[in-house]
């Protein structure tokens, strides 16, 4: 599978979100045009079902709640479609694929000349977690379809407001769908109880909000048409406030299908998997001394899910692993056993990308390209300094 250079783009303060849109479209034209030529989902899925009129009331509906909710992202959504010079609608549909697949007519895929197991299988990501007296680490494979080989890129954006964030970005999706931090200048929140006021400790330039995402599969009757898109949700997340302000902008979105989120505060020192589903169910999960591993199915929120075979697989084996160390879990996450369902994934429907490593005690996101045990790293991330300061590796 040929493989690009992963770019990054540094950008901002812009004068509005409309701006950073179309600057992240403009510098990435090629890539989001490349990426919408050879996605299968959307040419031989969303883009026929949106020429149909059963799909105008879900697209005007999804349109309509984000926009009012997320008036900024909207923006800067528009933005990038006019800077890649690529249809509104396009961008609308990849970054609501999620929220518009399962409406799709049974009959479509079947409809199609292409290959259908290259966009009926769902996005898989492992995640492997634990906060311990030795290590507190979060060790995340970013898994999706082929299409997505060379189509990914990093924004690293600083806002009018001061704030910086870097996110792991699909071409033409906001970011980040992936993962991606923030750098505020406040640590941790401190409650003062005589007061409704809550006084930041002076501990300047220091990381809020860290995250990493799985996809979970709900099944038909869980989920809710024209609700709001996670692709909306997660870009929000970039803005986080602090590890309570991200879970409080999970629980407040009226989502149509559900997530799996792993929220990481450094000063903290937390890490926190929370899982949703439509109409407002929402389940939180402290890790602790004993390592956690997500892949892609619900593991505490009692909500009924479509059997995955390949996330059980991956569940089943990461059991067995050893997790004692960071060497551990990058071994984990590039395990080859399983001939079908291998957790570190290299096609030929499913690939993962690359590999994030969260050290909470280095204050250190380290992205790694090809198989992680190899520990090849392109990026070196400080999460300790508010410029989010990085080292690029291997050029």
């Amino acid at each position: 599978m040929g493989e690009t250079m992963l770019e990054m783009l540094e950008i901002g303060p812009c004068d509005n979100p409309y701006q950073m849109g179309f600057l992240t479209g403009q510098r990435f034209s090629n890539k989001i045009r490349s990426r919408l030529s050879t996605d299968l989902v959307l040419q031989n899925q969303l883009l026929p079902f949106a020429k149909t009129p059963e799909s105008q009331a879900l697209i005007k509906a999804l349109t309509i709640n984000n926009q009012k909710k997320f008036p900024k992202y909207w923006d800067e959504l528009l933005g990038t479609a006019e800077g890649s010079g690529v249809p509104v609608l396009y961008m609308i549909l990849i970054n609501f694929r999620k929220e518009i697949l399962p409406f799709l007519p049974k009959s479509t895929a079947a409809n199609s000349n292409a290959d259908t197991s290259l966009y009926n299988t769902p996005d898989d990501c492992s995640d492997v977690l634990v906060v311990s007296d030795s290590m507190a680490i979060a060790a995340h494979n970013e898994d999706a379809n082929v299409a997505l080989v060379g189509h990914t890129y990093i924004i690293k954006a600083t806002l009018p407001n001061g704030l910086s964030f870097v996110g792991y970005t699909y071409a033409g999706e906001l970011p980040s769908c992936a993962f991606g931090f923030n750098s505020n200048g406040l640590s941790t929140e401190e409650w003062n109880p005589s007061s409704h006021y809550r006084a930041p400790r002076l501990r300047p330039h220091t990381l809020d909000t860290a995250f990493t995402l799985n996809s979970v599969p709900p099944s038909e009757a869980e989920i809710v048409a024209g609700g709001i898109g996670r692709n909306f949700i997660s870009r929000d997340l970039l803005e986080a406030t602090s590890i309570d302000d991200a879970l409080s902008k999970i629980q407040s979105s009226e989502v149509s299908v559900g997530h799996s989120y792993n929220l990481i505060n450094i000063g903290t020192r937390r890490i926190l998997n929370v899982e949703t589903a439509s109409r407002n169910r929402v389940s939180v999960h402290e890790v602790g001394a004993t390592p956690f591993f997500h892949a892609n199915m619900y593991l505490h929120l009692q909500v009924e899910q479509v059997d995955d075979d390949n996330s059980k697989s991956r569940q089943e084996r990461a059991a067995v692993l050893p997790k004692r160390s960071k060497d551990d879990f990058l071994s984990l996450l590039g395990d080859t056993d399983h001939n079908r369902y291998p957790i570190y994934m290299t096609g030929p429907t499913l690939y993962t990308l690359c590999t994030a490593m969260i050290d909470l005690d280095d204050k250190t996101l380290s992205i790694i390209e090809g198989n992680p045990k190899n520990g090849k790293v392109a990026y070196i991330f400080s999460m300790s300094s508010k410029e989010l300061s990085h080292r690029k590796i291997n050029q």
